[in-house]
């Protein structure tokens, strides 16, 4: 039965990710949380470990096909994230559970009000 849920839950996501560019960090960290039980750690952990194989290729090849993608842009925040990614992770290991959900949330609500805002 999880299985199933896991793979509608990947569905959904995806779904939203090539609609709207949005995945991971906004719809599977959450739910695997509040749905879920996971901790903030092991969400992210595991949201992490889905960005490996290129899971969305397929999308951004659509993207592409429309002129809609700067590869050389992509490449460069690619390198920058493939850096990052570690640096973060090595600093949320190092901060509870707690702290980790109350800095995961309030960026999640700064990126939403500029977004609703337009600022």
């Amino acid at each position: 039965m999880k299985v199933t849920l896991f793979l509608l839950l990947g569905l959904l996501a995806g779904t939203l990710s090539g609609l709207i560019g949005i995945g991971g960090a906004t719809i599977i960290i959450p739910v695997l949380v509040l749905i879920f039980g996971f901790s903030q750690h092991t969400a992210q952990g595991t949201t992490l470990a889905l960005m490996v194989p290129p899971i969305g290729l397929l999308a951004a090849w659509t993207y592409y096909k429309a002129g809609f993608v700067d590869l050389k842009i992509a490449a460069f925040v690619c390198i920058g994230f493939f850096i990052g990614g570690l640096i973060g992770a090595k600093f949320a290991l190092g901060i509870s559970e707690t702290i980790l959900k109350k800095l995961f949330g309030a960026v999640l609500l700064l990126v939403s009000l500029r977004m609703i805002l337009g600022k």
